[in-house]
């Protein structure tokens, strides 16, 4: 099984890519997915700038996509994430995750989501609804932690 790992500007469907990962497979008993969208952080986000190193992100999300394959039997993984300037209520990320049985699938998914959440190489930086250009976001210690449970 070989990971599929896409950074792109545009939208991504959510139901045309668990149809893809799924298409003419009959050892697939269960698919998981994670969608993460953009928040207006109480209504003063305008929109979330994200920046990539692009060959470098995507290299790295593949090689950590590639460890949940070996630390789980999963029979498909699908890593999307989007850059550029994303409103409030669009979608940023997509994990979805195939294996023959349920656990593989939300605990695969989740690992990768933990680490794109955390670790992933991407800047973001706000832009605030009174036209200013806010700071680059700083990793919550909360994702720092999440991440680090897989250690």
């Amino acid at each position: 099984m070989t990971p599929v790992v896409r950074i792109q500007r545009e939208d991504f469907d959510i139901g045309a890519e668990i149809a893809a990962l799924t298409a003419s497979r009959r050892d697939i008993g269960a698919v998981v997915s994670f969608a993460g969208l953009c928040r207006d952080e109480g209504g003063r986000l305008a929109a979330l700038e994200l920046e990539h190193y692009p060959g470098m992100a995507e290299a790295e999300i593949l090689r950590v996509a590639e460890e949940a394959a070996s630390r789980w039997p999963l029979t498909g993984l699908v890593a999307i994430h989007r850059f550029g300037l994303i409103e409030p209520g669009a979608q940023i990320v997509l994990v979805v995750a195939a294996s023959a049985h349920r656990r593989a699938a939300f605990e695969g998914a989740e690992f990768l989501m933990d680490y794109l959440k955390a670790r992933a190489p991407f800047w973001k930086r706000e832009h605030l609804v009174d036209g200013t250009i806010g700071v680059w976001v700083e990793a919550k210690a909360s994702d720092d932690a999440a991440a680090e449970r897989w250690s």
